[in-house]
């Protein structure tokens, strides 16, 4: 079952498009990653799919409905953290999440939230007087509590160190291990690799590449660098098949080969190749 259905969606502000004929999908239980520069397209795809925004052409549906169109009972069975903090006022940390768990028929245990986020010792703090990093993890708080079926996550950990990074990286991980559908966008690329089953890269409103963190962009077939210490000298080499040529170097040099190292294309290293890629095109 797809939870999220995405059909040459577009989207313009003017003279610029946003949002330039892009389809995915997300299958029920999934996370997808978007990930892209700023102003390629994420949050605007994001905010279609919430229903916030009113797309130009093509059609999205989030559990088999219209963004555009869903009532209060759709809303309920979804969960959003916006990049923007929420406006709280004065309430505190305790106040504000047992409030929200009045709006969903099945919450979760508020001070259980509460302590997922790393947020206890602040539970009687008012928002007024937290840090950006904690009214982030508020946020993320709020947009957990209703058990939704399907999570927007828009720069969630956006302020947090990263200790409190790692433990939301736990928190999805429960989340997605109950059947939740996350979509997820980051500037973190750990983060993507992390937690995402599949990350797209979005670049001038268009999808250049999507699929597993670890084959996106070819990247299980890039070419290892082998590098180590010879005659004084830092020596390296490029070889998609490093096991034979480490073979060859330790008997070259009797057994252990000097200050060896053996590294992978990163996803960084793939997704700034494919943005690149775009920009010569």
């Amino acid at each position: 079952m797809q939870a999220i259905e995405v059909e040459s969606l577009r989207k313009v502000y003017g003279d610029v498009v946003a949002v330039d004929d892009i389809s995915f999908s997300v299958e029920s239980g999934e996370c997808l990653a978007l990930l892209g520069p700023n102003g390629a397209g994420k949050t605007t795809t994001t905010e279609i799919l919430e229903g916030f925004r009113k797309a130009d052409s093509g059609s999205a549906k989030v559990l088999g409905v219209d963004p555009a169109h869903g009532g209060m009972d759709w809303k309920a069975r979804l969960g959003i953290v916006l990049q923007a903090d929420r406006d709280l006022g004065e309430l505190t940390v305790h106040e504000a999440v047992h409030h929200f768990a009045g709006y969903f028929p099945n919450p979760r245990d508020p001070d259980d939230v509460i302590e997922a986020v790393g947020l206890t010792a602040k539970a009687k703090a008012r928002n007024g007087k937290l840090s950006g990093g904690q009214r982030r993890r508020l946020d993320v708080a709020l947009g957990v509590i209703g058990r939704p079926e399907v999570l927007f996550l828009d720069e969630p950990t956006t302020g947090f160190d990263p200790a409190a990074r790692r433990e939301f990286w736990s928190l999805i991980d429960q989340l997605k291990s109950e059947g939740t559908t996350i979509l997820l966008t980051t500037h973190y690329l750990e983060e993507a690799e992390h937690l995402a089953d599949r990350v797209a890269v979005i670049a001038a409103g268009r999808i250049v590449a999507c699929d597993a963190p670890g084959r996106i962009g070819g990247r299980a077939e890039g070419q290892a660098i082998v590098s180590w210490n010879e005659s004084g000298a830092e020596h390296s080499e490029s070889s998609t098949e490093p096991t034979r040529l480490i073979a060859e170097l330790s008997q070259r040099f009797g057994g252990e080969i000097p200050e060896l190292q053996v590294r992978r294309p990163t996803l960084e290293d793939t997704y700034l190749h494919l943005l690149k890629a775009q920009e010569e095109l």
